[in-house]
Parts: C-alpha cells; sequence; structure tokens
C-alpha cells in the first residue's frame, strides 16, 4: 500500500493580494501526475483543505475536479478538517462520497472509525487502517471528549486514546498498522507566518509522545515539510504562503506499508510556480546589481536600507522588480527608536505636533526640518481657529 501524505492546501488562498487559484490548479495538476506515476493508493489531506470556512465557488469547483481526478487516477482520498475550514461543510455528504473513495473525517463521532484498508492482497489477517483527528477547538469539544481541561493537550490526548483503544480492539482478530491525520501543532515543529494561531494567546502546542504507537502520523497546520521522528511528520503546505517560506523546498511524505508495517518514507518535491525572493539593500543598490537578476521573475518583498525614504520607491522597482508585492523601509545604521512602529509613537506623542512630525519620520525616515515644522505648526492653528468659530 502506498500513501501520499499532504496538507494545508488553502484552496482560495492569496498571496499578498494575488489570487493563487491558477497555481493550486497547477499542484493539482502535479498531485495527480504523481498518484499516476508512482501508483499512489491513498492521498492523505491533513486539514485546512479551503483556505476559509466559505469557500467561493470557484474554489470549491477546484477541489471537486481535484477528487474526482484523483480518483479516476486509482487512488483514494482520506482527508480532515483543519483549523480554516468549515466541519460542517467540508464533511457534507460524507457518506456518499465514501462510496467513491473519498473518505472524509471531520466529526467526532468519526474519531475511531477507521477506512479500514486490506495489506497483501484480499486477505483480512492484515489490514492499515487510517483514522482522522479533524481539528479540536477545546472549548467546544471538551465536554463531548469527556476531558475537565479544555486545552489542545487535554483533547488531543482524548483523540489519541479512543483511537488506541479502537486498534487494540481490532488487533485482537489481525494485525492492525494505523496511520492517524491530525491537525495540530506538534513540540519540536518550526512554524512559519502564515500560521495562523491555534488560539487567542498564542499556540497550544500538543507534546509528540500523544502519537507513539502509531505506525505513522501524517500531520497538517506548520507549513513547511519537516520530520519530528521518523513516524510522525509534517507535510507541508503545497504552495508558499508567506515570504517566510521563501527558502521552504515545498513537497510531501511518500509512505510505503505493507504486512509488516511501514517500510520506506520519501520526500515528494512539487515544482514552485513562481520564486520568492527577499531583497534588502538602498534603492540604487537592488536597481543596478545584477545578482538580483533572477528575481526580475519572482514575487519580491523589498526593504530598502536607505538612509532617507528614496522617491517614488515602489514605482522605481517595479520597473525592475515588476512583482513587487512588499515594500518595507529600515535605514541601516538608524537607531532603533527610529524605527519603531508609527502606532507606538503615536502612544508617547504629547501633543497633535508631536503626532504630526512622528508620522512624517515614520514615513519619511527622518525628522521634519524646521519650515516643516511651522508649516505643520500654522496648518494646526488654522485647524483650532476653524473648530472655535463653529
Amino acid at each position: 500500500m502506498r500513501l501520499l501524505h499532504t496538507s494545508d492546501w488553502h484552496l482560495g488562498r492569496s498571496f499578498h493580494g494575488v489570487g493563487m487559484l491558477d497555481a493550486q490548479r497547477a499542484f493539482v495538476d502535479q498531485l495527480v501526475a504523481r498518484v499516476r506515476e508512482l501508483s499512489v493508493d491513498v492521498v492523505l489531506i491533513a486539514g485546512d483543505v479551503y483556505d476559509r470556512a466559505l469557500p467561493g465557488v470557484d474554489v470549491v469547483n477546484l477541489l471537486d475536479d481535484a477528487l474526482v481526478r484523483l480518483t479516476a487516477a486509482g487512488a483514494q482520498v482520506v482527508l480532515t478538517s483543519g483549523n480554516h475550514d468549515s466541519a460542517i461543510r467540508l464533511g457534507f455528504a460524507s457518506r456518499l462520497l465514501e462510496k467513491g473513495g473519498v473518505h472524509l473525517r471531520t466529526r467526532l463521532q468519526e474519531l475511531d472509525v477507521p477506512v479500514l484498508l486490506p495489506l497483501g492482497g484480499t486477505g483480512t489477517d492484515s489490514v492499515l487502517a487510517i483514522y482522522g483527528i479533524p481539528w479540536l477547538e477545546p472549548r467546544l469539544v471538551a465536554e463531548h471528549l469527556g476531558v475537565d481541561t479544555a486545552s489542545h493537550f487535554e483533547v488531543t490526548r482524548a483523540a489519541t486514546e479512543r483511537i488506541r483503544a479502537d486498534v487494540a480492539t481490532r488487533s485482537e482478530s489481525r494485525t492492525v498498522h494505523s496511520v492517524v491525520l491530525a491537525h495540530t501543532f506538534a513540540s519540536g515543529g518550526i512554524s512559519s507566518d502564515s500560521e495562523r494561531d491555534l488560539s487567542i494567546g498564542g499556540v497550544g502546542a500538543v507534546p509528540l509522545d500523544l502519537f507513539d504507537g502509531f505506525s505513522y502520523t501524517a500531520l497538517g497546520h506548520l507549513h513547511g515539510r519537516q520530520s519530528l521522528s521518523a513516524e510522525v511528520r509534517y507535510s507541508g503546505s503545497p504552495l508558499a504562503y508567506s515570504f517566510s517560506e521563501a527558502k521552504h523546498q515545498k513537497g510531501g511524505w511518500l509512505v510505503d506499508v505493507d504486512r509488516s508495517g511501514v517500510t520506506a518514507v520519501e520526500e515528494i518535491l512539487w515544482d514552485a510556480p513562481r520564486k520568492l525572493a527577499v531583497l534588502r539593500g538602498t534603492l540604487d543598490g537592488l536597481l543596478e546589481s545584477p545578482e538580483h537578476a533572477w528575481a526580475e521573475q519572482a514575487y519580491c518583498q523589498v526593504t530598502l536600507t536607505d538612509a532617507q525614504r528614496p522617491a517614488q520607491a515602489m514605482e522605481r522597482l517595479r520597473a525592475r522588480y515588476p512583482d513587487t508585492l512588499v515594500l518595507g523601509f529600515e535605514p541601516e545604521g538608524a537607531p532603533a527608536a527610529s524605527q519603531a512602529s508609527y502606532s507606538s509613537r503615536l502612544a508617547e506623542a504629547e501633543d497633535d505636533l508631536a503626532v504630526c512630525c512622528g508620522f512624517l519620520e515614520h514615513v519619511r525616515g527622518r525628522e521634519p526640518d524646521t519650515a516643516e515644522q511651522a508649516a505643520l505648526t500654522e496648518a494646526l492653528e488654522n485647524v483650532r481657529l476653524q473648530e472655535a468659530s463653529l
């Protein structure tokens, strides 16, 4: 049996205002091709199939197309819901879809209801049991799972205990090799900016040993592909969804299982439709440097280090790097105070003049000169006089 571990498709997501549906279609094309090429039996999707609870019609159509093509290529699909998905909507028609080889695990009642697949031909003495743990919001599921403390640790522990109990029962009559899908933040993982907090006040991490004893755990939520142990891995997202992922090599995991258990885990790589470039330097340096020629075809995040903010910086950058999406300004050698956020300066401002001067310094990278301060003072005085006359 050959499994392909994926997660965090985030269908419908945009990248700094740029729609990514075409790039996501290209990923689906790659996925279907690899399923055929490698004779994949089961595609796993460990949550965050969609980017939002109410996806658009074109986004739903893309998932529909992907599922039809994957099953036509000979693979079954097992997917569970993530924190971006609506479990109820994603799980619609699950019993009907199961007959077509698409197994949705989005309900708490199905935590310990595995997808059972025979190993070693048609015999039933050895089976693969695939379980799905949907995204568990502690406050909403704690009572149902019978735990007193509404924490990510407690609800995940309760969920994995239910699965272990089911595995133990099934193992009384035959050999069971278990695979668990879970969308969560397991300790030891490395996060990136495009993952959102799982709970108010920060991410609720769960310890790795909650997944001890399973043949393989296919995790979702973190967007960087990584191994927490030989049996517990994140596949990461198939596309980069933030510039913090610029150095990621996107892919998934190909997992081979036979009657003896997991025999091999190999990386699968996806081709990126566009490179990401994180550039830093003076405006003139970035416009003239030949070493950045490759970034002319990339999505760019640029941080300018000029002593003063150059005029029309974005327009000039886009003349060479047309897909510059993010522009920041950090003067080289400037004191930390001068790079503080405008909101922090606003909180410290003593009067209206200080607010205006702070704004000009923030956007231009230098303090207003004497003439500019005088002009601001005069303008503010005119405003006060107008307000007094009303």
